[in-house]
């Protein structure tokens, strides 16, 4: 199934609210909250809480982009297609970063709702530096 814009919002996985740099900048800001917290776990060898708060950096950097835009997620998937439809396919942001917020969601959905899921130390690392590049990448697009 194809999920452009129409369809996420037709399936209520987006919705449309009044744009807002304030709530992107906001949202920003709670991201770099997440940095912190995540270079905190990472000092403490809490490499599974390091890859945890890495995606949240991610979650939120991202979703300032819908905020400037005048919309609101109801699911993680749908800021990954959202980004991909209106900034990918036009050439406006790498298909690397879509690449990268899907494998830390699907990561942070294996370790909340799996049995087993044990984190290295490396794997931790490369995902604070993902998280680091991500957030840097969506202020950029937003031109903060």
């Amino acid at each position: 199934m194809k999920f452009d814009i129409d369809k996420l919002i037709e399936l209520k996985l987006l919705r449309k609210i009044p744009q807002s740099m304030e709530k992107a900048k906001e949202s920003i800001h709670t991201a770099e909250s997440w940095l912190k917290e995540a270079e905190k776990n990472l000092r403490s060898e809490a490499f599974n809480s390091c890859i945890l708060t890495s995606y949240l950096v991610m979650f939120h950097s991202a979703r300032a982009i819908l905020f400037k835009d005048g919309f609101r997620e109801k699911s993680h998937f749908a800021v990954a297609r959202y980004l991909e439809n209106k900034y990918v396919n036009k050439k406006l942001l790498e298909k690397k970063w879509i690449d990268v917020l899907d494998h830390y969601r699907e990561t942070r959905h294996e370790d909340q709702y799996g049995v087993v899921f044990l984190v290295t130390e490396e794997e931790a690392k490369r995902a604070l530096q993902s998280a680091e590049e991500f957030l840097e990448r969506m202020k950029r697009l937003l031109r903060i």
